[in-house]
């Protein structure tokens, strides 16, 4: 039986066939290019074949090589998915959030490490408003949308409640906010290209009119919330998110319409059997939502 390849130099074969070339696999594994030049060598020579083809511009994989590269990818994504799954998981919990969760989960995630320092929480955020536990290594993770059905432990923190959002400055300013019609004098922010939300709601108010004056568009619903806290315009926000900053009086509702728009927020696990410091966190968010 012919002997296995090494790890390592299957692991440099990988690099350099995602580079295919000596010198940016060396800068990315952090050795000189000549002792990848060295392992690709020896591999070629254990194997019995060659698996880049040498040419001006670079390399080139050969055809045993285009053969080869798929398999060493799924042995290295087999070997990454063991460190996640065999005894490899840190004792902090992992969780996912999108951005538009950030001004409610934030201050709530930082209570809860003053209350429990025995179980830590490292959060990833994203602007995916979903999450795969098949390809993902988290613990639990808050998903917005629709309620999720696919096998998952489902916790409801709340509902989405569309409301326009301005800086108090805003109300009794030059232009005042009283009425409907007083929208088409201000600028409209949007926490999404297509304007859904702005739509919904005036639709949902009554408005008989679409908005058309000044406009400008932003990435997350965050950094809409954040330029209307400066008094730049008036923002559509999510009520069950604003909270802190309604109390805090950043941000003020110049019209009491709250539309339901039928998506939500929810607190996913994938697994029956969690562990005791993840139940826990999700009972103490799933209860703090509520207040």
């Amino acid at each position: 039986m012919k002997r296995l390849p090494p790890l390592p130099a299957l692991h440099t074969f990988l690099v350099t066939a995602q580079h295919c070339n000596f010198t940016r696999a060396a800068q990315q594994l952090h050795i000189t290019q000549g002792a990848v030049s060295r392992q690709i060598a020896g591999l070629e020579e254990h194997l019995g074949y060659p698996l880049f083809q040498r040419q001006a511009r670079g390399l080139a994989l050969t055809r045993e090589g285009q053969d080869w590269l798929p398999r060493v990818q799924q042995i290295f994504a087999l070997v990454e998915q063991g460190v996640r799954e065999v005894g490899g998981r840190s004792s902090t919990l992992q969780l996912k959030a999108p951005t538009c969760v950030m001004r409610w989960l934030l201050p709530r995630l930082m209570e809860w490490q003053a209350l429990r320092p025995d179980v830590p929480v490292e959060l990833t955020t994203t602007v995916q408003h979903g999450v795969d536990f098949r390809h993902e290594g988290f613990d639990a993770a808050v998903v917005y949308g629709a309620v999720p059905n696919h096998g998952l432990q489902v916790r409801k923190l709340f509902d989405e409640q569309l409301t326009p959002v301005c800086a108090p400055s805003l109300l009794n300013g030059p232009l005042p906010l009283q009425q409907l019609q007083d929208l088409t004098r201000h600028m409209l922010l949007h926490p999404s290209r297509d304007e859904h939300d702005w739509r919904l709601w005036l639709q949902a108010a009554g408005a008989g009119f679409e908005p058309q004056g000044p406009k400008q568009h932003f990435e997350t619903l965050d950094m809409a919330m954040a330029m209307a806290s400066q008094g730049t315009g008036i923002a559509i926000g999510d009520w069950a998110l604003i909270g802190d900053d309604l109390r805090g009086g950043r941000l003020c509702m110049p019209f009491g319409l709250k539309v339901t728009t039928g998506k939500g927020y929810y607190l996913v696990s994938p697994s029956k059997t969690m562990a005791a410091g993840l139940v826990e966190l999700m009972e103490w968010l799933q209860e703090r939502a509520r207040h």
